[in-house]
């Protein structure tokens, strides 16, 4: 391998992941300058990268597309007013996207009688809005499955906390549901209190029962999986993606809603 033309072993180690690509740098001097080469990490970044660097909210300086891949894959980059959030995962470098819950479609969000809209130190975006008073929970939101990875199993997470004021959000089971197509991925959960599971219990817990389980995310947050899909990018399609209470007439508030997010599960 050490006497392949530098170019040649571009070219091999473009085929290969991320980590992979950092592993053989450390093979020796040749294999250090192509596996850094602008050629192989730009087979890691999205196609569509540089309209996603226009739709950043702020610049992104980089001096190499191995720095950019970096950059994207630490932290979250903020797109489309700050509206959504933008980040690739490290090992696998597929797409990872969050909506804001400003992109998503909630009934009376913009009444200050049953919600209200508050800005947060602890979000990576600068609002989220908080229930404070319904009958009927809805939350509801969607995304092109073109912009994401394609031949990759996604889930899709509603992220949220719950205020100490919390109230009546158990009585009843939400329903969560995704959909593509005639694709339907659907179940239940209930919101309480010290109903979460730990990060240990999460990764051990099976993802096929139908009761959904609330999980403590590291950024202090709580997430419910919506559901799954697999999208094989064949065609363009939909992805729509519900969380609703509405079967039961009691009052509920107390809930903080971030927004969706949308990761791969392979």
């Amino acid at each position: 391998m050490e006497t392949l033309p530098e170019d040649c072993l571009t070219r091999i180690i473009s085929f290969t992941s991320p980590g992979d690509a950092c592993c053989s740098s450390a093979v020796n001097t040749v294999f250090r300058a192509a596996a850094e080469s602008d050629i192989v990490w730009e087979t890691f970044l999205p196609s569509d990268f540089p309209e996603i660097l226009a739709r950043s909210v702020d610049r992104l300086e980089f001096s190499s597309k191995k720095e950019l891949f970096r950059r994207l894959s630490s932290a979250p980059l903020l797109i489309d007013q700050g509206k959504k959030s933008f980040m690739l995962d490290k090992c696998s470098n597929k797409i990872c996207y969050m909506l804001s819950a400003r992109e998503l479609s909630i009934p009376w969000s913009s009444n200050s009688l049953y919600w209200s809209w508050k800005p947060l130190r602890f979000s990576r975006f600068s609002e989220a809005v908080e229930l404070r008073m319904v009958c009927w929970l809805e939350i509801h939101g969607r995304i092109n499955t073109k912009t994401l990875s394609p031949n990759t199993t996604y889930g899709a997470y509603l992220v949220i906390r719950l205020t100490d004021r919390a109230f009546g959000l158990a009585v009843e089971p939400a329903e969560v549901l995704v959909t593509v197509g005639s694709y339907e991925s659907k179940g239940f959960v209930y919101i309480e209190q010290n109903r979460h599971k730990t990060d240990e219990e999460s990764s051990s817990s099976s993802g096929d029962s139908k009761e959904r389980a609330i999980h403590k995310r590291s950024d202090g947050w709580l997430e419910v999986e919506l559901g799954e899909f697999y999208n094989g990018h064949k065609e363009e399609d939909q992805v729509k993606m519900w969380f609703r209470e509405t079967n039961g007439v009691h009052l509920k508030g107390g809930l903080l809603v971030e927004g969706i997010e949308l990761r791969p599960k392979d």
